[in-house]
C-alpha cells in the first residue's frame, strides 16, 4: 500500500477562494508567520479570531480541542446571554451575528429584547450547539483565519517585533512568529506562561456537567439537566481530567438511581467551568464598579448579568438595580506591565464577585471582539494594544456591528 508523503487540504471560503493551497509535508516542523495569534477558540476566542481576520490581520487560531465554541458548545452551556438590559440590546457585533444566525438556521426563535423579563434567564438565547460550532468555523474561514485544532503553546519568548511561540499537537511541531497574542484560554494560560501575574481564590465555583436523562434531548429548544462538580478546576490537564471523572461518575450514579426507568440520552464531553485564574490587569473591575454601572473612560463594551456566585449550597443571583449597565475597560484586558498581549473572556481583571457576572457568554463575546480589534490595529501600527487610540478601536468596533458603551 502506498503512503502519501504530503497532505493538501484547501478550505474554501463562500466566495470560492481558498484559505490555504500549499501542501504541507507530514511529520515535519512547521513555521507560521502571522500578525495575530488567538489562543483558545471558545466563547471569546472564536469571536476575537473572526474580528482580527475581518480587520485585515493575518490570524492563527490555536484550539486544543476539536471544535470551536468552548463552554458554549463543548461544555454545553448553549443558552448564551445576556445581550440585552432594561428593554434594549446592549451587546451586538460578531457574537450576536453568530448567535442570531445559529437560531435562524436551526428554525428557532429569538427573545424580544424590547420586553423586560421577570427573570434574567428568560432572555438567554437557546441555540443548537452543533450548528453554532460549524457556523463559527465557516466565519473563521471566510475571514481568512487559519485554525489549528489540537495544538497548544509549549513555550514562548519575546522578539523585537512581537513573539515567537513553540506549539505542539499530535504529529505536529509548529513555530509561530507573531506580532500580537490574544489569550482566550479562560484561565489566562499564556499570560501565566509568560510570567505575568494572575490571581485566583483557593476555592473555585463548582462546574456543571450537562446531560439528559430520560426523554429526547431537544437540541436548540430546551436546556439540559445539570449537576454540580465541586472542585472543578480548569487549570491544567490533570485538574480537567479529575473534573471529568468526577462529573461522569455523578451522572452514572443518577443513571443507576433511575434503575432502568430512564435512559441516558445525552452527555457533554466537557464540564462547564465557571472560574479559574484571572489576570492582574492595568486596572481591576471591582464588584462596586460592576453593580454601580461605572462608565470607565476606556470602556470597550457593555456587560449585563446578576452577581452570580455559585457555591456548594447553590446560587442566589443578585440582580442589578434598574437601569444599571456595567462596562468593561480596555485596561482590564491588558496584563499589568505587558506589551503585545491582550486577553478576553472570564480571565478579565476583576474581583471574584464582579467576575461572577462578567464571565457569561455575551460579555465574553464582546470582549473577544474588542480584543481582536485592538490586536489587529496594534499589529498594523507596530505598537501595543494599550497604545492604540481608543477612538480608532471604537470606530472599527462600530464598523463591525458592535455597540459602543454610551452609544446604545
Amino acid at each position: 500500500m502506498a503512503i502519501a508523503s504530503t497532505t493538501h487540504v484547501a478550505l474554501a471560503r463562500r466566495d470560492g477562494t481558498n484559505v490555504s493551497s500549499e501542501p504541507e509535508e507530514l511529520g515535519t516542523d512547521l513555521t507560521t508567520d502571522v500578525d495575530v495569534v488567538v489562543v483558545g477558540g471558545g466563547t471569546a476566542g472564536s469571536i476575537a479570531a473572526i474580528q482580527a481576520g475581518r480587520a485585515g490581520a493575518k490570524t492563527l487560531l490555536l484550539e486544543r480541542s476539536g471544535q470551536l465554541g468552548g463552554m458554549t458548545t463543548v461544555g454545553g452551556v448553549c443558552y448564551p446571554g445576556l445581550f440585552d438590559a432594561w428593554g434594549k440590546q446592549i451587546i451586538a457585533g460578531i457574537g450576536w451575528e453568530l448567535v442570531k444566525e445559529s437560531v435562524e438556521l436551526d428554525g428557532g426563535t429569538l427573545p424580544n429584547f424590547a420586553k423586560v423579563p421577570k427573570a434574567h434567564h428568560h432572555n438567554q438565547v437557546t441555540i443548537n450547539q452543533f450548528v453554532y460550532s460549524i457556523l463559527a468555523e465557516e466565519k473563521c474561514v471566510d475571514a481568512g483565519v487559519e485554525i489549528a485544532y489540537h495544538e497548544f503553546i509549549q513555550n514562548a519568548k519575546a522578539t523585537p517585533t512581537g513573539w515567537e511561540l513553540n506549539c505542539a499537537g499530535f504529529g505536529t511541531n509548529r513555530r509561530v512568529r507573531c506580532k500580537q497574542i490574544v489569550d482566550c484560554t479562560g484561565g489566562a494560560e499564556v499570560v501565566g506562561l509568560l510570567g505575568y501575574k494572575r490571581m485566583r481564590e483557593d476555592e473555585t465555583q463548582p462546574g456543571s456537567y450537562l446531560f439528559q436523562l430520560g426523554g429526547e434531548h431537544r437540541v436548540g429548544r430546551k436546556q439540559l439537566h445539570q449537576i454540580y462538580v465541586h472542585g472543578a478546576d480548569s487549570t491544567n490537564s490533570r485538574t480537567v481530567t479529575e473534573a471529568k471523572l468526577a462529573g461522569r461518575q455523578l451522572v452514572l450514579e443518577k443513571l443507576r438511581e433511575a434503575k432502568g426507568t430512564k435512559r441516558l440520552m445525552h452527555l457533554q464531553p466537557e464540564p462547564g467551568f465557571r472560574e479559574s485564574y484571572r489576570i492582574v490587569g492595568e486596572t481591576m473591575i471591582t464588584v462596586n464598579d460592576y453593580t454601580s454601572g461605572r462608565k470607565f473612560d476606556d470602556a470597550i463594551c457593555n456587560a449585563f448579568y446578576p452577581v452570580d456566585l455559585h457555591t456548594k449550597t447553590g446560587v442566589r443571583p443578585k440582580p442589578l438595580k434598574p437601569g444599571t449597565v456595567p462596562t468593561i475597560p480596555l485596561r482590564a484586558l491588558i496584563p499589568k506591565g505587558s506589551r503585545n498581549i491582550i486577553v478576553a473572556g472570564r480571565c478579565v481583571s476583576s474581583d471574584r464577585l464582579a467576575n461572577s457576572g462578567l464571565r457569561v457568554q455575551a460579555p465574553c463575546m464582546a470582549m473577544g471582539q474588542a480584543a481582536g480589534v485592538a490586536a489587529a490595529l496594534a499589529a498594523k501600527k507596530g505598537t501595543t494594544p494599550l497604545e492604540v487610540p481608543l477612538a480608532e478601536i471604537h470606530q472599527l468596533l462600530a464598523k463591525h456591528g458592535a455597540i459602543i458603551p454610551g452609544k446604545v
